[in-house]
């Protein structure tokens, strides 16, 4: 006698009931949104009570995806939305009215080179090679949107590799960029579990000359660090001259505010493959890391 096979589930699945539900019968009962599965409920799902129930979902999704996705970590890119790739930067000068708009616009083309840096630096690690487990190591990750985003995933499509792009939903019209994958293509609504994700899988992180969104999202790390909620990662500020004019490190050591030691958490650099090879020394010297 052979043994019985038991089946997986004895109830249906979630769609199932779902595809069952839009052929119910019209009557007043079933017309009123209270009858509505709650989760095809939208407007239920959208209640201000139900915010801890989106948090979990745009926590969970991600992760999800990237799971299904073998990517064991990532290699975060940050930086301006505003640098101009450079075949496009004389276009910035052209359109300056007056000496000031003329005076930023050339500071923009000047950092034009920042472009190619990320998509070359892009090129560089999207060739590690999938660790014994099958798992893909340094995935590129970006916000997702235009000038340095871009150049990161671009990067790594030049080089026939799968790249994140992390958007979110802004007042004004926006698009991923063409170069995401479109399977590793999210959209968050909360800043803050957008924020979370950039970190959950991040192994090493480039930082390009930016604004407040690339302060923010930067600085929250240099805390995460400082304070040891995280494990040092390798952190590398591309332009020591754009970061020493716009922030005085030296002087928040000064005014005791952080230590000398605090700014060792991140490292100058110039080109792509200065910051590839900050990268690895770091794993070689780390060799417990997780990466």
């Amino acid at each position: 006698m052979t043994e019985p096979k038991l089946p997986a589930r004895v109830f249906a699945r979630a769609a199932q009931d779902a595809e069952t539900a839009k052929g119910q019968v019209s009557t007043p009962q079933t017309r009123d949104p209270s009858y509505k599965l709650a989760f095809q409920d939208m407007d239920f799902l959208l209640r201000e009570d139900l915010r801890p129930v989106r948090f979990q979902l745009e926590l969970l999704k991600p992760e999800l995806v990237f799971q299904e996705a073998n990517i064991g970590s990532t290699f975060v890119f940050y930086g301006s939305a505003r640098i101009p790739e450079p075949s496009k930067a004389q276009a910035l000068l052209a359109q300056a009215k007056d000496d000031q708009a003329r005076r930023i616009a050339e500071s923009l083309v000047a950092k034009s080179k920042y472009y190619d840096v990320a998509r070359e630096l892009a090129q560089l690690v999207s060739l590690c090679p999938h660790d014994e487990n099958d798992m893909r190591q340094f995935v590129v990750c970006s916000g997702g949107g235009p000038s340095i985003m871009e150049a990161a995933n671009r990067g790594a499509a030049d080089v026939g590799a799968e790249s994140i792009g992390l958007n979110i939903v802004l007042p004004h019209e926006q698009a991923p960029n063409p170069y995401v994958t479109p399977s590793l293509s999210l959209q968050f609504h909360y800043f803050a579990l957008r924020k979370m994700h950039f970190l959950l899988h991040a192994r090493a992180l480039a930082a390009f000359p930016g604004g407040f969104g690339t302060f923010d999202e930067l600085f929250e790390l240099l805390t995460l660090i400082q304070t040891g909620k995280i494990k040092p990662i390798p952190v590398l500020l591309f332009g020591r001259e754009f970061w020493n004019r716009v922030i005085n490190f030296e002087a928040l050591v000064e005014e005791g505010v952080v230590s000398a030691r605090d700014l060792g958490i991140f490292t100058f650099v110039e080109t792509a493959e200065e910051a590839w090879e900050v990268v690895k020394r770091f794993y070689r010297e780390h060799p417990d890391s997780d990466a």
